[in-house]
Protein backbone atom coordinates (compact mmCIF):
# COMPACT_ATOMS: atom_id res chain seq x y z
CA UNK A 1 0.00 0.00 0.00
CA UNK A 2 1.49 3.75 -1.23
CA UNK A 3 2.13 5.43 2.10
CA UNK A 4 0.73 8.51 0.18
CA UNK A 5 -1.56 11.07 2.35
CA UNK A 6 -5.45 9.43 1.13
CA UNK A 7 -3.73 7.54 -0.87
CA UNK A 8 -7.11 5.37 -1.64
CA UNK A 9 -8.51 8.35 -2.77
CA UNK A 10 -5.77 10.00 -4.79
CA UNK A 11 -6.14 6.30 -6.76
CA UNK A 12 -9.64 6.68 -7.06
CA UNK A 13 -9.11 10.14 -8.36
CA UNK A 14 -6.43 9.37 -10.76
CA UNK A 15 -8.47 6.66 -12.38
CA UNK A 16 -11.77 8.14 -12.62
CA UNK A 17 -9.78 11.26 -14.66
CA UNK A 18 -8.38 8.80 -16.97
CA UNK A 19 -11.62 6.75 -17.25
CA UNK A 20 -13.50 9.86 -18.19
CA UNK A 21 -10.78 11.33 -20.42
CA UNK A 22 -10.41 7.44 -22.03
CA UNK A 23 -14.89 8.16 -22.45
CA UNK A 24 -14.16 11.33 -23.98
CA UNK A 25 -16.01 13.28 -21.53
CA UNK A 26 -13.34 15.20 -20.67
CA UNK A 27 -10.69 16.63 -23.25
CA UNK A 28 -7.09 17.88 -22.19
CA UNK A 29 -7.27 19.75 -18.89
CA UNK A 30 -11.25 20.35 -18.90
CA UNK A 31 -12.47 18.94 -16.39
CA UNK A 32 -11.93 18.07 -12.29
CA UNK A 33 -12.32 15.41 -10.28
CA UNK A 34 -11.98 14.71 -6.23
CA UNK A 35 -12.92 12.72 -3.68
CA UNK A 36 -13.12 13.55 0.46
CA UNK A 37 -12.39 11.53 3.57
CA UNK A 38 -13.27 13.19 5.84
CA UNK A 39 -11.57 16.63 6.59
CA UNK A 40 -9.69 16.08 3.61
CA UNK A 41 -9.95 16.33 0.02
CA UNK A 42 -7.80 14.73 -3.33
CA UNK A 43 -8.31 16.83 -6.30
CA UNK A 44 -6.74 16.83 -9.45
CA UNK A 45 -3.90 19.08 -9.97
CA UNK A 46 -4.69 22.50 -12.27
CA UNK A 47 -3.85 22.15 -15.41
CA UNK A 48 -3.18 18.55 -16.15
CA UNK A 49 -4.09 17.07 -18.68
CA UNK A 50 -6.89 14.14 -17.03
CA UNK A 51 -5.73 11.64 -19.37
CA UNK A 52 -2.28 10.71 -17.73
CA UNK A 53 -3.00 12.03 -13.85
CA UNK A 54 -1.22 9.47 -11.32
CA UNK A 55 -1.96 9.14 -7.93
CA UNK A 56 1.13 10.88 -7.43
CA UNK A 57 -0.15 14.17 -8.88
CA UNK A 58 -3.03 14.40 -6.90
CA UNK A 59 -3.55 17.27 -4.78
CA UNK A 60 -4.77 16.76 -0.80
CA UNK A 61 -5.93 20.10 0.14
CA UNK A 62 -8.14 20.75 3.55
CA UNK A 63 -12.13 21.42 3.87
CA UNK A 64 -11.07 25.27 3.09
CA UNK A 65 -9.12 24.73 0.14
CA UNK A 66 -5.77 25.00 1.92
CA UNK A 67 -3.15 22.68 0.35
CA UNK A 68 -1.87 20.02 2.83
CA UNK A 69 -0.05 17.92 0.80
CA UNK A 70 1.35 17.16 -3.02
CA UNK A 71 4.13 18.97 -5.43
CA UNK A 72 1.19 20.43 -7.68
CA UNK A 73 -1.28 23.47 -7.39
CA UNK A 74 -4.65 22.32 -7.16
CA UNK A 75 -7.97 22.72 -9.90
CA UNK A 76 -8.88 26.29 -10.19
CA UNK A 77 -12.47 25.01 -9.09
CA UNK A 78 -11.37 24.85 -5.43
CA UNK A 79 -14.50 26.74 -4.28
CA UNK A 80 -17.06 24.41 -6.23
CA UNK A 81 -15.52 21.27 -4.91
CA UNK A 82 -15.24 22.41 -1.39
CA UNK A 83 -18.64 24.49 -1.65
CA UNK A 84 -20.46 21.36 -2.67
CA UNK A 85 -19.11 18.94 -0.12
CA UNK A 86 -19.82 21.59 2.36
CA UNK A 87 -23.61 21.43 1.14
CA UNK A 88 -24.12 17.77 0.61
CA UNK A 89 -23.71 14.69 1.72
CA UNK A 90 -20.94 14.17 -1.27
CA UNK A 91 -17.96 12.00 -0.87
CA UNK A 92 -17.08 12.12 -4.62
CA UNK A 93 -17.00 14.86 -7.26
CA UNK A 94 -17.06 14.83 -11.00
CA UNK A 95 -16.63 17.73 -13.40
CA UNK A 96 -16.16 17.32 -17.16
CA UNK A 97 -17.08 19.64 -20.43
CA UNK A 98 -18.55 16.57 -22.14
CA UNK A 99 -20.07 17.56 -25.60
CA UNK A 100 -23.83 17.31 -25.36
CA UNK A 101 -24.51 18.13 -21.69
CA UNK A 102 -22.34 21.41 -22.36
CA UNK A 103 -24.28 22.27 -25.22
CA UNK A 104 -27.46 21.77 -23.70
CA UNK A 105 -26.35 23.91 -20.91
CA UNK A 106 -26.10 26.79 -23.32
CA UNK A 107 -29.86 26.45 -24.40
CA UNK A 108 -31.80 25.04 -21.68
CA UNK A 109 -32.26 26.23 -17.76
CA UNK A 110 -33.32 21.88 -17.09
CA UNK A 111 -32.63 19.11 -19.33
CA UNK A 112 -36.27 17.72 -20.48
CA UNK A 113 -37.11 14.61 -18.71
CA UNK A 114 -37.05 12.50 -22.03
CA UNK A 115 -36.33 9.76 -20.08
CA UNK A 116 -37.31 7.35 -16.88
CA UNK A 117 -33.80 7.37 -15.63
CA UNK A 118 -33.27 10.88 -14.86
CA UNK A 119 -34.85 9.60 -11.91
CA UNK A 120 -31.41 8.17 -10.92
CA UNK A 121 -30.44 12.08 -10.86
CA UNK A 122 -33.00 12.91 -8.31
CA UNK A 123 -35.16 14.33 -11.50
CA UNK A 124 -34.89 16.55 -14.10
CA UNK A 125 -31.13 18.25 -14.35
CA UNK A 126 -31.52 21.52 -13.98
CA UNK A 127 -28.64 24.44 -15.57
CA UNK A 128 -27.17 26.64 -13.01
CA UNK A 129 -26.65 30.30 -14.22
CA UNK A 130 -23.23 31.21 -15.55
CA UNK A 131 -20.93 32.77 -13.77
CA UNK A 132 -16.68 32.73 -14.04
CA UNK A 133 -15.17 29.49 -13.87
CA UNK A 134 -13.13 29.25 -10.21
CA UNK A 135 -15.45 31.77 -8.50
CA UNK A 136 -17.65 31.67 -5.50
CA UNK A 137 -20.74 32.97 -7.27
CA UNK A 138 -20.37 29.79 -9.61
CA UNK A 139 -19.85 27.34 -6.85
CA UNK A 140 -22.85 28.89 -5.30
CA UNK A 141 -24.99 28.71 -8.57
CA UNK A 142 -24.27 24.84 -8.81
CA UNK A 143 -25.15 24.24 -5.32
CA UNK A 144 -28.25 25.74 -6.08
CA UNK A 145 -29.04 24.26 -8.98
CA UNK A 146 -27.96 20.58 -6.99
CA UNK A 147 -30.51 21.30 -4.46
CA UNK A 148 -33.37 17.81 -4.88
CA UNK A 149 -30.27 16.51 -7.46
CA UNK A 150 -27.02 14.67 -7.51
CA UNK A 151 -26.43 16.11 -10.85
CA UNK A 152 -26.49 19.39 -13.21
CA UNK A 153 -25.35 21.51 -16.13
CA UNK A 154 -23.07 24.88 -15.93
CA UNK A 155 -24.19 27.18 -18.28
CA UNK A 156 -22.32 27.80 -20.72
CA UNK A 157 -19.35 25.27 -19.28
CA UNK A 158 -20.04 21.61 -18.69
CA UNK A 159 -21.78 19.20 -16.14
CA UNK A 160 -21.32 18.07 -12.87
CA UNK A 161 -22.07 15.09 -10.62
CA UNK A 162 -21.27 13.73 -7.06
CA UNK A 163 -22.29 10.39 -4.95
CA UNK A 164 -21.41 8.92 -2.00
CA UNK A 165 -18.38 6.45 -4.01
CA UNK A 166 -16.34 7.71 -6.78
CA UNK A 167 -17.93 5.08 -9.02
CA UNK A 168 -21.36 6.55 -8.30
CA UNK A 169 -20.13 10.27 -9.18
CA UNK A 170 -18.90 8.75 -12.65
CA UNK A 171 -21.97 6.84 -13.58
CA UNK A 172 -24.05 9.73 -12.64
CA UNK A 173 -22.12 12.21 -15.10
CA UNK A 174 -22.16 9.52 -17.61
CA UNK A 175 -25.62 9.24 -17.39
CA UNK A 176 -26.20 13.13 -17.42
CA UNK A 177 -24.43 13.05 -20.75
CA UNK A 178 -26.23 9.82 -22.29
CA UNK A 179 -29.47 11.88 -21.36
CA UNK A 180 -28.09 15.31 -22.59
CA UNK A 181 -27.21 13.39 -25.80
CA UNK A 182 -30.85 11.48 -25.99
CA UNK A 183 -32.92 15.21 -26.14
CA UNK A 184 -30.14 16.24 -28.80
CA UNK A 185 -31.00 13.39 -30.89
CA UNK A 186 -34.48 13.58 -30.02
CA UNK A 187 -34.69 16.95 -30.79
CA UNK A 188 -32.66 16.67 -34.43
CA UNK A 189 -36.36 14.63 -35.25
CA UNK A 190 -39.03 16.81 -34.08
CA UNK A 191 -40.28 17.67 -31.15
CA UNK A 192 -39.40 15.21 -28.13
CA UNK A 193 -42.23 13.79 -26.02
CA UNK A 194 -41.55 14.44 -22.48
CA UNK A 195 -42.65 12.54 -19.44
CA UNK A 196 -45.38 14.20 -17.20
CA UNK A 197 -45.54 14.03 -13.63
CA UNK A 198 -47.98 11.89 -14.06
CA UNK A 199 -45.72 9.32 -15.59
CA UNK A 200 -43.54 9.57 -13.03
CA UNK A 201 -45.61 8.57 -10.48
CA UNK A 202 -46.37 5.28 -12.06
CA UNK A 203 -43.02 5.06 -13.15
CA UNK A 204 -41.96 5.24 -9.09
CA UNK A 205 -44.47 3.26 -7.77
CA UNK A 206 -43.63 0.55 -10.35
CA UNK A 207 -39.93 0.51 -9.55
CA UNK A 208 -40.88 0.19 -5.81
CA UNK A 209 -42.89 -2.95 -6.44
CA UNK A 210 -40.91 -4.82 -8.28
CA UNK A 211 -37.28 -3.49 -7.06
CA UNK A 212 -35.88 -2.09 -10.47
CA UNK A 213 -32.00 -1.57 -10.86
CA UNK A 214 -31.47 -4.52 -8.04
CA UNK A 215 -29.82 -7.73 -8.74
CA UNK A 216 -31.95 -10.12 -8.08
CA UNK A 217 -31.68 -14.37 -8.07
CA UNK A 218 -34.48 -16.47 -9.70
CA UNK A 219 -37.91 -17.09 -7.53
CA UNK A 220 -37.70 -21.38 -7.90
CA UNK A 221 -40.11 -21.83 -5.55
Amino acid sequence: MSDLLLAVEREAVASASRHLAEKGLVIGTAGNISARQGDLIAVTPTGADLGTVTAEMVTVIDLMGQVVDGDLAPTSEVPLHTGIYAATNALAITHAHAMASTALSCCHDELPALHYSCLGLGGAPRTAPYATFGSQELAENVIEALKGRNAAMMQNHGSIAYGATMDQAVERLELLEWLAELYWRASSMGTPRVLTDKDFEAIITAAIERGYGAVKKVDKT
